[in-house]
């Protein structure tokens, strides 16, 4: 094709041409096997994969505003009081509109085997910008991430079912990944001000003897949900002469051919151009950079005509496809664009993959007031070009005095020859699943043991689930917190009890053995997950489907084709859903050559579902955790048609066996469930709720008892089969508590329901047989099986000293979270609305939520940025109060909260004009967390803060999400005014929070003069330095001080966050 094309030209390719044709036609870009033509058994196929997909949109795509065609996908949601700053005014006002839902899931599956922190840091920043230049401009809003690897092969605890195999040099270990890649995710996650709300943790590898199974190439999966206002859905049209601009960091050589890296089977190419691939994060300049795009969406008369986000392929890839979509050319000037290494060539500059850039096309008379927006954000802007009115893409560099790229566009996105891909169908040789020899009380210990059923607190805790002020439902269920929520859900807005829900489902291992049905549970899953929220009907729910293969390896081509049209064509079609976005990954394998020997790892065919719904109610999101305090029962509802097959289940693989028959679900019985399930919700009827997955009902039932920190007492009796495969048999079903009054009633709603139990206060967990004890332990005892894998990790990452703590809790009588309030909430009529300046430096995120809070609380909110004060555009003499808010200012490079203090005490007149405010004693000032810092910092400014300590990195040497309890104290502090005495959850998110006063004598002093304001207390109400609840470390639990007028209050705890 290419020597076709140029041979039309008259000339030879330049190196920057044959890269740029090498990313913009690449598998990761242009998913040629998706769009194949296929022949079976010798016939040709009636569609191609994607067109099967495309078919769910066609049969059921109600609600869907945009698919395919775009960034991500968008559905549309409810009207509410959607709240942001006026780009004119700062103030926060209210605009009741549609809020409509921004829906994307990505991979990022080479660069985390190659380069874990980093890999997944860019898996998390791109898929975030694909988010935010959906349409015109959207705002991602919250996260989830996923991780399948092979056997994770733990220092001191081998597990039964893990056999070495080795791995090249090239690539990360498994147990390597697991604890850099979460922290490169949610590091980049917290810098942004995303919260990540939900995921999935996989380990699977099996050898047969035949070959290897498993994922030595990881699966990282990124993916979330944000908003978008119903004018920016659909993308403008450029017109000639429109300008071209980039948004955000400079050119660097940092990331190089990724989307051909990404697009090849590890070991395939060289290790050097595995390294060159990999990019790196910087989550403070896309934070920088969706502020911008804030603004710009904010307006009604929206400067963006079209966004998009600069990821694989570079600059090369993201300016032709966006003047392309318009049907024009472009003409670019190479030296225009922000370029941080002179030494890069042409070819570098233009297609290198450093991140945190988007492109956006605008008219050339709105180039000065996006300019004006972006200086404002601090974040750079280059005018790199202008759209043409022909069929031609024109690089110059004026420096070299010639063309980089002087194409017609209809060569880079003509039509290179269609791929064709054929195979014959194989029958999959199987083997039985004999588990007559198993003993009950060891498969218990090794299937708590399984990563995949097990705590995946390590992957949680580290990551920000609150920021936003939005988040009505995370992992953590309970008072003791434990990570087993089946749905994440946020509220649209602040006010209002419509929101979104989120939940993954995947089943792999079932792939090894038939294919079509791992696809299927994974929607089932999904389904009975996304379930636990308040959703109206199964088709409400529109899902996300991510394709791992190994394409062309063995039976891999027919797998892929046979669950894909299992799920385009019949399942999703049966049950009304719509798969309107998704991403493939075809190149799951990985060769290597040891010694003499060439060996192999291929990935089972991986479908990994995300579902989106809309939610009527946030409040009634059902959880796991078991109440206690009145008569209940268990029900079990069978969802598999009375089968009870293990083929494909924890179990199996925890005894390395296959088996022949996997799991399966059916839509009629799914939707029969769904129609009487949903009809129970509405009247009340149902107290706890949790599906079986992963380990089976055994596990179901007893994460159910961790949640409410109680005993079970389960009687099997009832159902059919045999006792093992009734315990770990990971067909679809769900555990119902509900009062024993309505038990009856409810089991008669369903085609095939058991009662299997009820809760005990006592700490037993004990399964019968009728009068026959099955298995018999504490609760305590199988949650420390059940915390271990993750808990071990969390040794190896963090301070081992916090994880021990953290670990012996779950056998200690602390009482969880169990709030005391000793003052009255009463809401105030407001004669007048004081006007408080929300302040903000650049890599603050935590300011929506604050201002929010202060309008509730009856303040007139206002936007001010640092800058506004350095140009003189805003006086704080204006204000009644300043608030600083919370974030990663300038990235907490220079310590937390320290730039953006040392900004104000390095200007001689900011530092007067702060100086003068404090000093009013009409004022009020708040720090909150990174603010909090940064008050901190400043505190020779602030009359009585002379004894305040600075915050330093928390004991557990990690970022720490918690919902710790707090103590306020009878102090000045105007801020907990008639509140002292109260215990208040509230939510914490920082890496840096450990008071460290200057002198012992700063914090005695401190103490007496009663500054101290707030302290982290444990479930007796004590004060505690017990990790993790006292979540940083402060000695005597100290965690807010004000002055002794009152006036200025730090915190590093999040109120605003939690007074939805």
């Amino acid at each position: 094709y290419l020597v076709d094309a140029y041979t039309e030209l008259g000339r030879n390719p330049s190196d920057a041409e044959l890269m740029m044709f090498g990313q913009v036609n690449s598998e990761h870009c242009r998913h040629k096997i998706f769009n194949a033509d296929w022949v079976i058994d010798g016939k040709p196929a009636k569609k191609s994969l994607f067109k099967m997909i495309r078919n769910t949109y066609e049969k059921g795509g109600e609600d869907v505003l945009s698919a395919y065609s775009d960034n991500a996908a968008v559905l549309a949601g409810p009207t509410a009081g959607r709240f942001f700053s006026d780009p004119k005014t700062h103030e926060y006002t209210y605009h009741v509109e549609p809020i409509h839902t921004v829906i994307k899931v990505e991979t990022h599956n080479h660069p985390t085997a190659i380069a874990p922190f980093p890999g997944a840091a860019t898996g998390t920043g791109g898929e975030i910008r694909d988010e935010g230049a959906t349409g015109r401009g959207a705002k991602p809003k919250m996260g989830l991430a996923g991780f399948s690897v092979s056997n994770l092969h733990l220092p001191d605890a081998p597990q039964p079912w893990e056999k070495s195999y080795g791995k090249p040099d090239r690539i990360t270990s498994p147990l390597d990944i697991m604890i850099d890649a979460p922290l490169g995710g949610a590091a980049f996650a917290n810098e942004f001000g995303r919260p990540n709300l939900a995921g999935y943790f996989r380990t699977y590898e099996q050898h047969d003897g035949k070959e290897v199974r498993g994922y030595h190439k990881p699966i990282m999966i990124a993916g979330g949900l944000g908003n978008i206002r119903d004018q920016h859905v659909q993308k403008g049209k450029l017109q000639p002469g429109d300008k071209i601009v980039i948004l955000g960091g400079p050119a660097m050589l940092i990331g190089l051919g990724g989307g051909a890296a990404s697009s090849m089977q590890t070991g395939t190419s060289s290790a050097d151009l595995d390294f060159a691939s990999v990019q790196r994060g910087n989550g403070e300049m896309e934070r920088r950079c969706q502020e911008v795009i804030d603004a710009c969406w904010a307006d009604d008369d929206n400067p963006i005509v079209m966004i998009h986000d600069i990821g694989a392929g570079g600059y090369c890839n993201a300016v032709p496809e966006l003047v392309h979509d318009a049907g024009l050319g472009a003409e670019i000037e190479l030296r225009d664009i922000d370029n941080a290494d002179p030494g890069m060539s042409p070819m570098e500059i233009w297609c290198n993959e450093a991140q945190e850039r988007y492109v956006i096309g605008l008219r050339e008379a709105d180039v000065p007031r996006l300019a004006a927006i972006c200086e404002r954000e601090r974040c750079p802007y280059t005018v790199i070009g202008t759209a043409l009115d022909e069929d031609r893409l024109v690089v110059h560099d004026r420096l070299l005095g010639n063309d980089t790229v002087n194409l017609p566009m209809s060569t880079l996105f003509g039509k290179p020859p269609k791929m064709t891909r054929a195979f014959d169908r194989k029958e999959l040789a199987t083997d039985s699943f004999d588990s007559s020899s198993i003993d009950v009380a060891e498969a218990v210990e090794r299937v708590l043991h399984m990563p995949s059923v097990g705590s995946k607190k390590f992957l949680i805790t580290i990551g920000d689930r609150t920021v936003t002020g939005l988040i009505a439902r995370d992992q953590m269920v309970g008072p003791w917190q434990v990570p087993v929520s089946d749905v994440s859900v946020s509220a649209v807005a602040f006010g209002s009890n419509h929101g979104e829900a989120m939940a993954m489902g995947e089943r792999t291992p079932l792939a090894v053995t038939n294919a079509p049905a791992s696809g299927r549970m994974a929607i089932a899953e999904t389904l009975t997950n996304m379930l636990a929220a308040d959703i109206e009907k199964l088709e409400d729910i529109k899902l996300s489907a991510n394709w791992m293969a190994a394409a062309g390896q063995g039976n891999e081509d027919q797998a892929l084709y046979d669950t894909v049209r299992a799920v385009g064509e019949e399942f999703c079609p049966d049950l009304g859903l719509t798969i309107p976005v998704g991403k493939d990954s075809l190149s799951m394998r990985t060769t290597w050559q040891d010694g003499k020997e060439a060996k192999s790892v291929t990935s089972p065919l991986s479908l990994i579902i995300t579902g989106f719904s809309p939610v009527t109610d946030v409040t009634k999101t059902l959880t796991p955790q078991l109440d206690v305090h009145q008569k209940t029962s268990l029900i079990f509802v069978d969802l598999s048609g009375g089968n009870a097959r293990l083929s494909g289940s924890a179990l199996a693989q925890a005894y390395n066996r296959v088996g022949a028959e996997v799991p399966d679900a059916y839509p009629a019985i799914l939707k029969q469930f769904s129609q009487v399930f949903t009809g129970l919700k509405k009247q009340g009827k149902i107290l706890a709720y949790h599906d079986r997955s992963d380990g089976g009902l055994f596990t179901t039932l007893v994460e159910m008892a961790f949640a409410g920190r109680c005993g079970l007492d389960v009687d099997l009796a009832a159902m059919p089969g045999e006792n093992l495969a009734k315990l770990f048999n990971e067909e679809l079903g769900v555990v119902l508590q509900v009062k024993r009054s309505d038990a009856e009633q409810i089991v008669a709603a369903f085609e095939s329901a058991y009662t299997v139990g009820s809760p005990t206060a006592e700490q037993n967990i004990v399964f019968r047989d009728g009068k026959k004890v099955v298995y018999k332990n504490t609760r305590a005892q199988l949650e420390r099986w059940w915390a271990e894998t993750s808990y071990r990790i969390q040794k190896l990452r963090d301070n081992p000293a916090c994880a021990d703590e953290e670990f012996e809790g779950i056998s200690s009588d602390d009482s969880g979270i169990n709030p005391k309030v000793t003052f009255d909430i009463v809401v105030p009529e407001y004669k007048t609305r004081p006007k408080v300046a929300i302040f903000r430096e650049e890599g603050v995120n935590g300011h929506v939520e604050m201002a929010a809070a202060f309008d509730r609380a009856g303040f007139t909110a206002v936007d001010v940025h640092l800058n506004d004060l350095l140009r003189g555009d805003v006086n704080l003499a204006d204000f009644s109060g300043i608030v600083a808010c919370g974030g990663f200012s300038y990235g907490d490079v220079l310590g937390a909260g320290g730039g953006w203090a040392k900004t104000i005490l390095f200007d001689t007149n900011l530092k007067k004009t702060f100086k003068t405010f404090f000093a009013r004693e009409d004022t009020f000032s708040l720090g909150v967390c990174n603010g909090c810092q940064m008050l901190s910092e400043l505190k020779e400014l602030i009359p009585g803060a002379e004894t305040w300590p600075r915050f330093l990195q928390n004991r557990s040497e990690r970022f720490e999400a918690r919902v710790p309890q707090v103590r306020l104290n009878d102090s000045p502090s105007i801020f907990f005014k008639d509140m002292a005495g109260s215990v208040l959850p509230i939510p914490v998110a920082h890496g840096e929070g450990l008071a460290a006063f200057a002198s012992d004598t700063d914090r005695k002093a401190a103490a007496q003069a009663g500054l101290i304001a707030a302290e982290y207390v444990d479930g007796h109400h004590e004060v505690t330095e017990l990790y993790p609840a006292n979540p940083n470390g402060s000695p005597g639990g100290i965690t807010s001080l004000t002055t002794p007028d009152g006036r200025a209050t730090i915190m590093m705890p999040h109120p605003e966050r939690a007074f939805l």
